[in-house]
């Protein structure tokens, strides 16, 4: 009696993504994973030949200055992004704060904000991005960007958002945790922006980013794993509550009383 051959496998999606070779399945790297390697490699050729115009700047490629907090404390302006990008491993985001036209008035959350001036030629428009930049070990800054197109507008977030670096504070401060990793903020800090207010609160280990989205890619990039979030104010507006966030996250800096 012959048996049955068995069933066939049902097409799935994201089976053009992999390749099976021999034994392994090699998953192939998605369209962001690719821009990122792209931009890291640009980033690194730069780098290389970064020829520095400020005195801090060539002292941090001669190697005088190793430590991005010792600048940062002794209150020196950054003024060259190569700066931040010699002291640290800088991973960058951007922040959803335009939105798309959609049928019947709903349209979806993007990254670019676009706005129209009228002129003689007509209507010129104006993209406009929000990035943030860190390191995941207490480093983070955000920057804002316009131009007529949507990647010059990235990299002119990307490059103020590197100048504009601030040191976070972190600790473990829970008051039902008492390890020793730096993973929440050290105490509760008040953020303000414009009608927006943000209270971060400490919380245990595994407990995770209890927060917005966008707020959670700020505190991922700063290094905190773990925290309670408070929001007041309209918070859809995406560059109120990012400058709040910061504001909290700066003054985890301040000494205990």
């Amino acid at each position: 009696m012959r048996e049955k051959a068995p069933p066939r496998r049902k097409f799935m999606k994201g089976d053009l993504d992999e390749a099976i070779v021999g034994s392994e399945i090699i998953k192939e790297p998605t369209r962001e994973e690719r821009n990122a390697q792209r931009t890291r490699e640009n980033d690194r050729e730069k780098l290389a030949s970064w020829v520095p115009k400020t005195d801090l700047g060539r002292k941090v490629k001669s190697g005088q200055v190793t430590n991005l907090n010792q600048i940062i404390d002794s209150n020196q302006k950054i003024l060259e992004q190569q700066i931040v990008d010699k002291l640290i491993n800088v991973k960058t985001d951007l922040l959803l704060m335009g939105q798309s036209k959609g049928k019947f008035g709903g349209g979806k959350r993007r990254a670019w904000r676009q706005t129209q001036r009228k002129k003689k030629e007509g209507n010129v428009a104006t993209f406009s991005a929000l990035a943030v930049i860190g390191d995941e070990d207490g480093h983070v800054g955000i920057g804002q960007g316009r131009a007529k197109e949507t990647l010059p507008a990235r990299d002119k977030a990307v490059r103020k958002a590197k100048l504009e670096v601030i040191r976070v504070r972190r600790g473990c401060a829970s008051f039902d945790c008492s390890c020793d990793k730096l993973h929440t903020v050290p105490f509760v800090v008040e953020g303000k922006a414009g009608s927006v207010r943000i209270t971060l609160i400490p919380a245990p280990q595994g407990t995770g980013l209890v927060a917005g989205n966008e707020v959670k890619k700020i505190l991922k990039l700063a290094g905190i794993h773990d925290v309670y979030s408070k929001t007041f104010g309209k918070i859809r507006t995406t560059f109120n509550l990012a400058k709040a966030t910061m504001d909290a996250l700066e003054k985890t800096n301040r000494r205990l009383e």
